[in-house]
């Protein structure tokens, strides 16, 4: 089972995947991302997810040809983000690293 959630903040589309990012859930998501706003930054957090099969590496490249950054805080995630060379970015708590925001400073609030 997949549980997408997404957040619209700062100029940012964030969206947490949890679960298991296979067939066709991954690719609904990949619907999801061909149909959001393109002035959006895409932040994807892969922190939850627990499998990834062919299809959903398939849709992670694709995403990532859109300028995505990822987060990945366990063993599982990093593990894939190195795999596929997915471009990562660190969340701290309440905040998310999210380069190019307006003010300059590289932060955007994340809220859960």
């Amino acid at each position: 089972m997949l549980r997408v959630e997404t957040q619209q903040i700062n100029g940012a589309l964030m969206c947490r995947l949890e679960g298991r990012f296979t067939g066709n859930g991954a690719e609904e998501v990949r619907t999801l991302f061909t149909r959001y706003d393109s002035n959006l930054q895409l932040v994807v957090d892969l922190t939850d997810v627990l499998f990834i099969d062919a299809t959903g590496e398939e849709v992670l490249l694709f995403v990532k040809r859109l300028g995505t950054q990822f987060v990945a805080e366990t063993s599982y995630s990093r593990d894939v983000c190195e795999r596929l060379q997915l471009p990562t970015i660190a969340k701290h708590k309440s905040n998310m690293q999210v380069p190019g925001n307006s003010n300059g400073d590289g932060h955007r609030p994340y809220g859960r």
